[in-house]
């Protein structure tokens, strides 16, 4: 059994894996609270389990968290933690760009669809809105967009007559308040800002993709794109699932 986790600007989650790469068990923390204390409430092995444990993957936007995470698993548990920027990953993904220029997220989300003939955008909803390209099992590189939480909480933080809101889908673009207005703004503006961006892309390469979303607002924006679209939630997840085998002999 392996442990693999996402560490993100805003949530970090944890996933306990068997031995048949199914995942058991989730733990979500935020990220910006991670410490000694939070990890030892929220993660807990049994004694039975203890010695089935030997190593865990991340990956990682914020050094810090995962420097929290390591020594955590090390002390507590005696478990060995892998970072996935740091192995080999010729052997899962062909990387174009500078690796070091690219989130480990990102880079697990690549891994999650390589060995396949396809080509993908994988569009993910995080803290930012990000999009990118695989053609053929290589990652060519992406887009880096704002993200849809940051941008909405920025506006009701900075704009005094803008109350706290939750954005929905609208059906109408003309808002008759201001909640609607914003929502109608946030909503269509990022969907034609994700139909261009995908247009583009397609225009650039000269080739048709499959269209992967996931993150938080994946489920927001699956209809009301103008291509066809599918929902991975644990896309992330997965990826890093896949690239435990590099660290078996480690």
């Amino acid at each position: 059994m392996i442990i693999v986790g996402d560490i993100g600007n805003t949530e970090t989650k944890i996933c306990f894996v068997n031995s048949k790469k199914k995942i058991f068990k989730k733990i979500n923390i935020k990220t910006k609270n991670i410490n000694f204390n939070t990890l030892k409430k929220s993660i807990k092995i049994s004694n039975s389990n203890k010695d089935k444990f030997k190593k865990c993957l991340f990956s990682s936007v914020v050094p810090k968290s995962f420097k929290f995470i390591k020594i955590f698993f090390k002390n507590v548990y005696k478990i060995n933690c892998y970072e996935l920027k740091k192995l080999p990953l010729k052997s899962l993904v062909t990387i174009r760009v500078n690796k070091k220029q690219i989130g480990s997220d990102r880079l697990a989300n690549a891994i999650s669809l390589s060995n396949s003939r396809l080509n993908y955008i994988i569009l993910d909803f995080g803290t930012a809105t990000t999009f990118d390209v695989l053609v053929k099992n290589v990652y060519h590189g992406g887009v880096i967009a704002p993200g849809v939480n940051l941008s909405l909480k920025t506006l009701i933080d900075k704009a005094t007559l803008i109350p706290n809101l939750n954005l929905k889908k609208t059906n109408k673009v003309i808002g008759k308040n201001t909640i609607f207005a914003v929502r109608s703004g946030f909503f269509w503006g990022y969907t034609g800002l994700i139909d261009n961006i995908i247009g583009l892309i397609k225009k650039e390469t000269k080739k048709t993709f499959k269209i992967v979303l996931t993150g938080g607002y994946a489920h927001l924006f699956k209809n009301a794109l103008n291509t066809k679209v599918v929902v991975n939630k644990d896309i992330t997840i997965n990826g890093l699932i896949k690239a435990t085998k590099l660290i078996k002999n480690k």
